[in-house]
C-alpha cells in the first residue's frame, strides 16, 4: 500500500469515527434541550422535559389495532384550566381547555376531549372513546 493510500485511509477512518462519536445515545437534544433518546420529551404545561411513561396519570388504550398497547399521559397546569395529553399518533403534545362546572369539568381541543367519569378519566376522538383509566 502506498504512503498516500495509507494516509488517505487513515484520515477517513479518523472522519467516520468522529461522526459516529457525535450521533452516540443521549446526543439527540430536540429544540428543547429534551433527550428523545433518553425518552425524554417537552412539556408546555411543566415548561421541562418529562418522560411521559413517568407521570402520574396514564391512560390506556382501550382498543388498539395493532399487537401492542400504547399510553396516553396527562398533565394539568396548576390551575387545572388546561390538560397536556401525550399521544403516540401526535408530533407534539395536544392542549386541552377545560369547559363545564365544577363537578362536570371537560377538556377539549377539536375534537379530543378528556372527561373525568366515577371510573377515571376517559379521552374521546370524537365520540369515540380512545383511552381510559
Amino acid at each position: 500500500m502506498s504512503k498516500r493510500s495509507l494516509i488517505l485511509s487513515t484520515v477517513f477512518m479518523l472522519f467516520a469515527s468522529i461522526s459516529y462519536a457525535q450521533k452516540a445515545t443521549g446526543s439527540d437534544r430536540d429544540k428543547h434541550g429534551c433527550i428523545g433518546s433518553a425518552g425524554y420529551t417537552y412539556s408546555v404545561i411543566k415548561k421541562d422535559c418529562i418522560q411521559t411513561f413517568a407521570q402520574k396519570i396514564k391512560l390506556k388504550e382501550v382498543d388498539p389495532k395493532r399487537s401492542f398497547s400504547t399510553i396516553a399521559a396527562v398533565i394539568f397546569s396548576d390551575n387545572n384550566k388546561k390538560a397536556e395529553i401525550f399521544l403516540s399518533d401526535y408530533k407534539e403534545s395536544q392542549i386541552l381547555i377545560r369547559t363545564g362546572k365544577k363537578g362536570n369539568y371537560v377538556w377539549k381541543k377539536g375534537d379530543l376531549k378528556l372527561t373525568d367519569k366515577k371510573e377515571g378519566y376517559q379521552l374521546k376522538k370524537g365520540q369515540k372513546l380512545i383511552y381510559s383509566l
